[in-house]
């Protein structure tokens, strides 16, 4: 089987038909057929049957389909890392949940990259609950965030920081003065970064456990932009406590406490076992549990531009 195999049928498996994979993929839907055709062969299986409501896949057609990612992303992590040993660089790819991209990554990033002159790291942002497979389809190299509900057999996943989630407002907010309760605060305005957006992770966590309403919830752009509007006074904001330590003694926010808060969590890196994953990704299981990479993360400035690749990922809802 090829690459241009394994690609033509990855498409018609994502989009549901083989005329939207041949439109993706910028070829006819002769060549797409002609591709699933010799997989069918080689394999001795039909893959999948066209029927009223779609295609309808064997079992052996879904097996083909993980397996198919997973080889497309091995063979263009190679690709990448061949041209990158070429020009004598090597490149991290970390994914990250938003929390941990916007409070501690910087530093982090900052000290891994000064350790060795030929590297670079790219870091985008995801759902925790897509870890897993960007991992098993190598499409990053580690990923950062909360611990997974379930863990694979092929997966490392390595606790390294313990932090503390409080809830914020502004010093002339109506509830600065002092404990709230459960009805008090369901009732508040909630100003979320991009953290509250998904399941996984502790700032969706205390929204269900308070039953905050969704007409109740405003999502910025970023955790700054929602601390921003905290100290304002327009409603209550949740915040990494070593991220706002210096607003709270010099009284730009005032910490509330009550029902459900705070709340306790730890920032863990998942990466494949070390015969799978590359060397670089082995390198940063070992240091980020280091004290230097600890005080890093809390007190991190960011890395230069020179050193740092962000990869760029648009998501839209409605």
């Amino acid at each position: 089987m090829t690459p241009s195999q394994l690609r033509a049928y990855s498409a018609t498996v994502r989009l549901g038909s083989v005329k939207a994979a041949a439109a993706d993929l910028a070829v006819t839907e002769a060549a797409v057929s002609m591709h699933i055709a010799h997989l069918r062969k080689e394999l001795g299986d039909r893959l999948f049957t066209r029927t009223a409501h779609g295609l309808a896949f064997t079992p052996g057609g879904l097996r083909l389909a993980s397996r198919a990612t997973e080889m497309l992303g091995l063979q263009d992590r190679t690709i990448l890392e061949v041209r990158r040993a070429g020009s004598g660089r090597r490149l991290l790819r970390v994914a990250a949940s938003s929390l941990f991209a916007e409070h501690a990554a910087p530093g982090l990033i900052e000290l891994f990259a000064q350790r060795a002159a030929d590297l670079d790291v790219e870091l985008s942002v995801h759902d925790p609950e897509r870890f897993a497979v960007l991992l098993v389809n190598r499409a990053v190299d580690v990923a950062v965030g909360p611990r997974p509900a379930t863990l694979d057999d092929t997966m490392s996943c390595t606790p390294f920081l313990n932090y503390q989630v409080i809830a914020v407002v502004g010093p002339d907010h109506p509830l600065a003065a002092g404990g709230v309760g459960v009805a008090e605060l369901r009732g508040q305005t909630w100003l979320l970064g991009p953290s509250a957006v998904g399941r996984t992770g502790l700032v969706p966590s205390v929204l269900r456990r308070l039953s905050v309403p969704e007409h109740n919830q405003r999502i910025f752009q970023s955790h700054a932009a929602a601390l921003d509007e905290a100290k304002r006074g327009k409603g209550i904001a949740l915040a990494v406590a070593f991220a706002v330590a210096k607003d709270l003694s010099d009284g730009h926010l005032r910490r509330l406490d009550g029902p459900h808060l705070p709340v306790r969590g730890s920032w863990n890196l998942l990466s494949l076992h070390d015969r799978e994953a590359p060397p670089v990704a082995a390198e940063l299981r070992r240091f980020v549990t280091t004290p230097r990479a600890t005080q890093a993360m809390l007190r991190g400035t960011g890395v230069t531009a020179g050193r740092f690749r962000p990869a760029i990922h648009v998501t839209l809802w409605s």
